[in-house]
């Protein structure tokens, strides 16, 4: 499995993580990023979204119609910067990933999950056995 101790972080994995802040649109790491493959929670490791739940939003960071397995993930209500929005944060590394929103794709739910690319890391579908997420395998022969 990958992770990264929170001492380990850069400047930008640290704020966007630890201290709930954004990275600038278009100019991240996987907003236009669509290899085959596992998104993981870059402090815990932990699998929250598939390359299969990828799809383009022209909002400048990688989004997802729904997570890999909801339990992974928590909404809360975030109230920042005079809005109302729900923030999505990892379950075991409490980190923050970006927020949801209900304007994704309808065919798949109509859920935006915006995520923040400094808060994951990418598997590529080839590595996934070599890097404990066999398990994974299986979510890509449907």
């Amino acid at each position: 499995m990958i992770k990264k101790s929170k001492d380990s972080l850069n400047e930008m994995e640290y704020l966007v993580t630890q201290e709930n802040g954004t990275e600038p649109p278009f100019q991240n790491e996987y907003w236009n990023h669509y290899e085959k493959g596992v998104y993981v929670d870059k402090i815990s490791g932990k699998p929250l979204f598939t390359s299969e739940e990828k799809f383009e939003s022209d909002c400048g960071w990688p989004s997802f119609s729904k997570a890999l397995d909801d339990e992974e993930v928590v909404e809360l209500v975030d109230k920042t910067f005079g809005m109302v929005r729900t923030e999505v944060r990892s379950e075991d590394a409490n980190s923050h990933l970006g927020h949801v929103f209900n304007d994704g794709p309808k065919e798949s739910g109509g859920l935006r999950y915006c995520i923040n690319s400094a808060a994951v890391q990418f598997i590529p579908f080839e590595k996934l056995e070599e890097l404990g997420y066999e398990d994974l395998i299986s979510h890509f022969e449907k």
